[in-house]
């Protein structure tokens, strides 16, 4: 036996050493592994071997394969081993924790890390009932040194880990063990703190003396975060007992620069625990004077290293996260019912928070966003006079956090060096300061709203100070190259200019909140703005901040309204803005002109939507001055011109009075329409192949070629006359007031209901150009059949496929940084065309989508409307799918899909009156669901190989998400047509990964589905194909690849549409279809629990309502692997049988569950898993059961006190 034993290690030695060394090839590594895991499974010899391997005279390695094999023996083969063996094992292992290691400094940590594996492994296996002494073998093994000292650390925390926080142990053991150790936690506390306690002591003694010193501190430092794994759940009793002796300790060692970040991350913890708030009143005693002595220490030196030491800067994050969470508690204590008072070292606390809110780190000024917001929002601390003159500080601060620097590549700033360690990349960095700043900005509302005439001082002071500076370029890497003496969106003037303008916006959004009228600042602030107004600047992303100033110091021109005139010609100048480049020549129109020019036109809006009435005494100035403009030789682009007739039309809905709004929008659009109807464009607009020659997609272009040509200007003039219609379509409105509208001729007459019936100024036009508009979108579907795609020069054959920008937002990519030096936006013709077709496609929607808001019952009584639609919205879909979605389904899925789905039938579905259900969406709908079914399932079960042999793996991953945005927006729009009350937030979820979803839901849905159709669901009822169309949409998208889709589905909309037809007959194919699709989506998507339990709940509510007149439902589970026939015979006699004892829900659905967990999948990562089998012990919390039925034995009191015989009434 010994010569085996010996001679096998000699070969394991080998093996380990063939594994470990780099010199190896691959073939004899492969072997010497297959060698090690084969005697780890088969041989007998594992127990000795491993013990002789994990010997100290072995190297580490070596040691710790014999230690693995142990691990190994304990975890798979301790069912199957003789009691004797089980104890010599177990003392083996504690012989080994005794003298089987190096002394503390020497040992490597993962020698340390796998011998307190093995020890947990047997305690999960036989404590306490089988090893009734181990709390006290453990605390024996700490008085013979360190190193023990600090295994038995190890040992404890892994316990708890395993045991509460992973639970890996099946549900009776996790119990026994948790109570077991719940029921000694004073005493293993205690011994903790102990060890604790004298550790830091022997340290602090020891100073000089380095290896005893730094021996205690190893130990103090298990010590602290074997605390840590303990703190997040035992009794707050134990963490505030003896006056908060561990917390007071903790704040002590925050002084220790060797355990100050345990000690911190175990404060964290600590402080961070919820319960009920007299519990948690003690934590108060962390704002006295010795607490809080340390932790504003800390907190104060926070920025005075010059050199980055990252353990340094870890535990100044985690302290940071301290004071957030004492600040939270603070919040919660202060103004309860606990009646705790304000502490008087509050301003020691905010002095804290404020030392880091203005620290050189970035995310460490992120950190305490949260917690200023709970400080200014909480009602009692905020009218503090601590908190009222912190926040005029923190509003400085601001002005600081407020500015983008710290790029990690840059070094011009302290930030920069922290950001390094933070964050990957630029992109990384500039992604998370867009959210900084965002959060910022709503943390600075309420500031303001605290101090109002502060906030405003310090905004004139900072707007001020950035007109009277010059303008900064920076060094030559954030200079534009567009033209000389020009910033880039890094120069410092551009920078400081864009933080100053979101403090404004900020600032006035509030003030006009939080004071009364003749409070307002209004002298000073027109001073401000007149300052604006005077401030010239060739700059065009100053000019941009400019204007923003403009726009948001626009409320104070209403009490001075002699200042209009000169805010709408600093607008309009901005308009039409270039960039001069010497002897009139003017340079290419970048990015950041462009922006300009939209901005001024969406300032124009903004004032004309919010001021309307304060803008009509201006209407001939303004309606001249525009078109002016239009008569000019001023370079507008469509989108600049619709949006001024847009400002034009929102003045104009202050007329109210219907003829004379007809006769303006006649006059403006008279153009417009002349041309939108004229048999030329009517040509171009109902031939594809004239189409396309019009726009100049079948045209060979050279990429130097000026875009000037005839069909640059084609598309111009289809874009201008769509965005003017969409802009009339979705701005000319009635007067919202019902006397004014009756007053000026708008309402035509009144419903069945009584509601009124409106009628729209630009429905005349809208008319006229309706036939044009449905060709337009007819003719754009046709652009996919074989023979116009094949009409593509080599110049557009791409021009369908979507662009760059379209691909990132899909994919959830955030775009390349930062265009530095600023670019023209369209950098190639097929750019320029990609984006043509793409906004064409889009607007035409739009503008459908909205002539149901506008016009209301003048659209809905068009005649032949459904017809017209149908006929050109949903013409030529079939010459789709074979075409695109199997190979490249990019544009088709996100255009169609997403535009004509969420844009126009959801709009239309939510605004349709319900008597036109009938004649008009039932024809929609029907056709509609049908092709989602057809082709979204054509694109979730596609062939996923021959996919990978055609793509790159990003485009496999931009389709994958294509079908995630195409199922779920089927699902939206298939709850907005039959589902009451559910909202599913489709659009802020779109990108979250499915993973992140499934484990942030913590929401159950109820046994019982309580949502019921909607009118619209009851009327596409009555027609069976359509309804039956639903039903199978809804049941096969549970097992669509989508677990945020499957969820929603399952859980809300497949049983509120199958319970209208349950009591029906409904043909045994389809119910057993119905009930497989729900298995099949638990095979798909069961490892996640959310969608488990909503895909269970969906089975058990049919096989329930449909089994006892369906036997074809037994037939389907039967065939369940690993089913017990015997439970599902007892389910069914339950179930079928009137006289059969009930059960309780809870316990039904449970049963349920244990028949159908057959078919529940498994995670790709959970597939090829070893299973580790641990028995359950005899239990030692079993409640004894009753020896007789008190029911029928004893009197009741309640029985007794209203019986009819009671002597004592």
């Amino acid at each position: 036996m010994a010569d085996q034993v010996s001679t096998m290690c000699e070969q394991l030695v080998k093996a380990v050493n063939v594994i470990m060394d780099a010199e190896t090839s691959q073939i004899y590594r492969l072997e010497a592994l297959k060698f090690c895991e084969e005697f780890k499974e088969t041989s007998s010899l594992c127990v000795p071997c491993g013990l002789k391997l994990a010997d100290k005279g072995h190297s580490a390695v070596v040691r710790h394969f014999g230690l693995q094999v142990l691990e190994h023996v304990i975890k798979f083969r301790w069912n199957n081993m003789q009691q004797q063996e089980k104890v010599q094992l177990k003392e083996c292992a504690m012989q080994l924790l005794s003298n089987g290691t190096h002394s503390i400094l020497e040992e490597e940590s993962h020698i340390k890390d796998v011998l307190s594996r093995i020890t947990v492994e047997m305690i999960k296996r036989e404590w306490p009932q089988h090893w009734p002494d181990m709390l006290k073998e453990m605390e024996a093994l700490t008085s013979q040194g360190e190193s023990q000292t600090e295994l038995v650390m190890l040992i404890l925390l892994r316990l708890a880990e395993d045991v509460i926080t992973f639970q890996t142990l099946p549900t009776q053991r996790r119990r026994d063990i948790q109570q077991t150790l719940t029921q000694n936690m004073d005493s293993v506390f205690s011994f903790m703190m102990a060890i604790l306690h004298v550790n830091v002591e022997n340290y602090r003694k020891m100073v000089c003396r380095k290896e005893s010193a730094r021996a205690h501190c190893r130990v103090a430092v298990a010590a602290l975060n074997t605390l840590a794994g303990y703190i997040d759940w035992v009794s707050l009793v134990h963490i505030t007992n003896n006056n908060c002796q561990l917390l007071e300790m903790l704040c002590l060692l925050l002084s220790e620069p060797e355990l100050q970040l345990e000690a911190a991350e175990c404060l964290l913890i600590a402080i961070s625990r919820k319960g009920k708030l007299e519990d948690r009143k003690p934590f108060m005693l962390l704002f006295d004077d010795v607490a809080i002595h340390y932790i504003l220490s800390a907190a104060q030196s926070a920025d005075g290293l010059a050199i980055l030491v990252e353990r340094r800067y870890n535990f100044l994050k985690r302290l940071c996260q301290v004071l957030c969470a004492l600040g939270s508690q603070l919040c919660s204590l202060v103004g309860s019912d606990v009646e705790v008072e304000v502490p008087t070292n509050l301003s020691k606390y905010m002095e804290a928070l404020l030392a880091f809110t203005t620290h050189s780190s970035q995310f460490l000024k992120s950190s305490t966003l949260a917690t200023w917001g709970a400080l200014f929002r909480h009602e009692t601390l905020s009218k503090d006079s601590v908190v009222v003159e912190k926040a005029v500080q923190y509003l400085r601060a601001c002005m600081t956090n407020l500015v983008k620097i710290g790029f990690p590549s840059r070094n011009n700033n302290p930030s920069c060096m922290y950001s390094c360690v933070d964050f990957d990349s630029d992109e990384d960095f500039n992604s998370f300061f867009n959210a900084f700043r965002a959060q910022q900005g709503e943390v600075l509302r309420i500031a303001c709203r605290i101090v109002p005439l502060e906030a405003f001082q310090i905004a004139a002071e900072w707007l001020q100070y950035q007109i009277a500076s010059p303008i900064d370029t920076g060094d030559t890497t954030c200079k534009s190259k567009t033209a000389e003496g020009l910033c880039s969106i890094l120069s410092p003037s551009v920078v400081q200019w864009d933080a100053m303008t979101i403090f404004m916006e900020c600032m006035v959004g509030q003030i006009f909140k939080s004071l009364e009228e003749e409070k307002l600042p209004i002298d000073q602030s027109m001073e401000l703005l007149q300052a604006v107004l005077n401030y010239e600047t060739k700059d065009p992303l100053i000019l941009s901040c400019v204007l923003t100033n403009v726009s948001a110091l626009f409320p104070f021109v209403i009490h001075r309204t002699h200042f209009l005139p000169q805010v709408l010609y600093k607008l309009f100048q901005a308009i039409t803005f270039e960039i001069e480049t010497g002897q009139d020549i003017k340079a290419p129109r970048t990015r950041a002109v462009k922006n300009v020019r939209r901005h001024a036109c969406s300032s124009i809006i903004k004032i004309c939507r919010d001021y309307p009435e304060f803008i009509l005494p201006c209407f001939d100035m303004f309606y001249n001055h525009v078109k002016k403009l239009f008569s000019s030789n001023a370079t507008l682009t469509h989108l600049e011109k619709s949006s001024l007739m847009e400002a034009l039309v929102l003045i104009s809905n202050q007329f109210k009075d219907f003829a004379k709004q007809k006769a303006f929008l006649d006059e403006l659009l008279a153009s417009v329409v002349a041309e939108w109807t004229s048999d030329e464009m009517k040509n171009v607009l109902w031939d594809p192949a004239v189409f396309l020659s019009f726009v100049g997609a079948d045209q060979v272009v050279l990429e130097q070629s000026k875009e000037t040509d005839t069909a640059s200007l084609n598309r111009a003039r289809l874009s201008f006359h769509l965005y003017a219609m969409l802009g009339v379509v979705k701005r000319a409105r009635w007067p919202a007031d019902l006397e004014e509208a009756k007053a000026g001729g708008f309402v035509v007459g009144y419903t069945s209901a009584g509601a009124p019936i409106y009628r729209n100024p630009c429905t005349a036009q809208f008319l006229a150009s309706l036939p044009n508009l449905l060709a337009l979108i007819r003719t754009q579907n046709r652009l996919f059949m074989p023979e116009n795609m094949s009409r593509l020069s080599e110049t557009f054959s791409r021009a369908h496929e979507m662009t760059d920008m379209e691909k990132n937002m899909v994919l959830g990519l955030t775009q390349p940084l930062l265009d530095i030096h600023d670019t023209p936006v369209y950098k190639t013709n097929l750019e320029r065309m990609q984006g043509f077709f793409t906004t064409l496609y889009d607007n035409c929607f739009h503008v459908l989508g909205n002539a149901g808001v506008c016009l209301q019952r003048d659209f809905y009584t068009i005649d032949g409307l459904a017809e017209e639609i149908t006929g050109s919205a949903f013409v030529s879909l079939d010459h789709v799918p074979d075409h695109r979605l199997q190979k490249c389904p990019l544009s088709i899925v996100f255009a169609f899909s997403l535009t004509c789905s969420r844009v126009f039938v959801k709009q239309l579905v939510q605004s349709c009156p319900q008597e036109y259900y009938d004649s008009l969406l039932c024809p929609l709908l029907g056709p509609l669901f049908t092709y989602m079914i057809l082709h979204s399932g054509c694109v979730c079960f596609s062939d996923e190989e021959e996919v990978c042999q055609d793509s790159q793996v990003t485009q496999e991953m931009l389709e994958e998400q294509l079908v995630r945005l195409l199922a779920r927006d089927v699902l939206d729009l298939l709850s907005n047509c039959d589902v009451n009350s559910y909202d599913f937030h489709h659009m802020s979820d779109i990108f979250v990964e499915e993973d992140m979803m499934m484990d942030s839901v913590q929401a159950v849905s109820p046994a019982q589905p309580t949502e019921e159709l909607t009118e619209l669901g009851k009327c596409l009822m009555k027609h069976e194909n359509i309804y039956m169309t639903l039903l199978t949409l809804s049941f096969t998208s549970v097992s669509w690849k989508d677990t945020t889709n499957c969820h929603r589905t399952a859980s809300v909309v497949c049983w509120t549409l199958l319970r209208q037809v349950v009591s029906g007959n409904l043909l045994p194919e389809a119910v057993t279809w119905f009930f497989t699709s729900v298995l099949r989506g638990l095979q798909m998507h069961g490892q996640h629990e959310v969608c488990n339990f909503a895909l269970s709940q969906l089975a058990m509510l049919i096989y329930e309502n449909l089994r006892p007149r369906y036997t074809e439902l037994r037939a389907v589970m039967i065939q369940i692997p690993n089913i017990n026939t015997e439970a599902l015979d007892q389910f069914d006699h339950r179930l079928m049988d009137p006289s059969a004892q009930k059960v309780g829900e809870k316990k039904r659905k449970d049963q349920f569950r244990k028949l159908i967990a057959g078919t529940v999948g498994k995670a790709l990562c959970q597939q090829f898993r070893k299973e580790v089998h641990i028995r359950n012990l005899p239990s030692l919390f079993k409640k004894p059961k009753p020896d007789k039925d008190i029911l029928n034995s004893e009197t009741l009191g309640l029985a007794a006190l209203f019986a009819s015989t009671n002597d004592g009434l």
